[in-house]
């Protein structure tokens, strides 16, 4: 590949994560911080019902970021929407909880207990809650994520990690839901 080749594609990819960035602090809110915990809400329309959203939200594996995984796939993700329901990763006898499910109401609501990515090896718990209200022909879908406990080096640097992270996935499930593909077009 030529360095003029490489320059291009480098460009290309800053040029990307710069509208993702904006797209993400467009959407973005850590709306309560403390030592101990914080506390992250969005809403994102989506132009679908609530029961059409609700059934890909339970499907991680089509929309999640694999960047975003243990295994390096999200096909590996899969999320048993009933209380007690595992969302999990599993790979080659490899396997993740990430968060267990503590209420689930189709198309209204799916709320989950535990800790994602490097929060699990901290004394962290968060409650993630995903609500659906129809809305001017589609589906407000809100997330509050409320995260507390204890870490090593303190959580000082966490909210705007996680927040990202969130808002990532918000935006590739509406993708996902809207156009069929989580990734933004290359057109």
């Amino acid at each position: 590949m030529s360095l003029r080749t490489r320059s291009v594609m480098i460009g290309a990819a800053v040029a990307s994560a710069l509208l993702l960035t904006q797209a993400l602090s467009s959407h973005a809110e850590v709306v309560e911080t403390s030592a101990s915990g914080f506390a992250i809400s969005r809403t994102v329309h989506i132009a679908a019902t609530p029961d059409r959203v609700y059934a890909a939200l339970i499907q991680p594996a089509r929309w999640w970021n694999s960047q975003h995984t243990f295994s390096g796939s999200a096909a590996n993700m899969t999320l048993d929407a009933r209380a007690g329901g595992c969302f999990c990763e599993n790979w080659n006898g490899g396997s993740v909880q990430h968060l267990v499910v503590v209420d689930a109401e189709p198309g209204k609501i799916l709320r989950m207990r535990g800790a994602l990515g490097p929060l699990q090896g901290q004394g962290v718990e968060s409650a993630l809650t995903f609500s659906l209200k129809a809305s001017a022909g589609g589906t407000d879908l809100t997330l509050d994520n409320i995260v507390g406990g204890f870490m090593k080096g303190g959580l000082a640097k966490w909210p705007p990690l996680v927040d990202s992270m969130l808002a990532e996935q918000m935006i590739r499930l509406k993708r996902y839901i809207e156009t069929g593909s989580p990734d933004a077009s290359t057109k």
